[in-house]
């Protein structure tokens, strides 16, 4: 049975919020979206989703205004998928979760070190540098492999 997408009898932003982005799915296209895939080919590439789930997913966030669709192509006609402001603030929420996993289930270490481009400090959870304080967005930082990241078979 599938769980409802809607808490219409709940009265809580968070509730809300979950109807927009609390499947797994649309957090991992979001977070590819923050990386810099944009097309819907590389979200499947960097996802392994079916593309109906992607499909559904994309559209879902055209539709609330976290992504647009941009035309890259005229013949055939292909399109890009850019986050909005809408979605950029999602950016903190994001990494406070990254974070929290980082903590909590990262045995290894973190898979991913998001660093401050400016002096390569990391990302704290009040979203400023550990080694310089500055506030950082998501324009601020880079991300490379940690030490829990997974090496590919070759």
């Amino acid at each position: 049975m599938a769980l409802p997408r809607t808490y219409e009898d709940q009265n809580c932003s968070i509730a809300r919020a979950l109807e927009i982005v609390g499947d797994r799915w649309t957090l991992l296209v979001i977070r590819s979206a923050f990386e810099g895939v944009r097309r819907f080919d590389d979200f499947q590439d960097a996802l392994g989703v079916a593309r109906n789930v992607l499909t559904d997913r994309l559209t879902r966030l055209c539709d609330e205004g976290l992504l647009r669709r941009v035309r890259y192509q005229d013949r055939p006609e292909r399109f890009e998928y850019r986050l909005t402001r809408k979605g950029v603030e999602l950016w903190p929420a994001m990494m406070t979760l990254l974070l929290w996993g980082d903590r909590h289930y990262a045995p290894d270490g973190p898979p991913a070190l998001v660093l401050h481009k400016g002096c390569g400090g990391a990302l704290t959870t009040r979203m400023t540098c550990a080694d310089c304080g500055k506030a950082l967005e998501p324009t601020d930082v880079d991300t490379r492999p940690g030490p829990g990241a997974v090496t590919p078979p070759d």
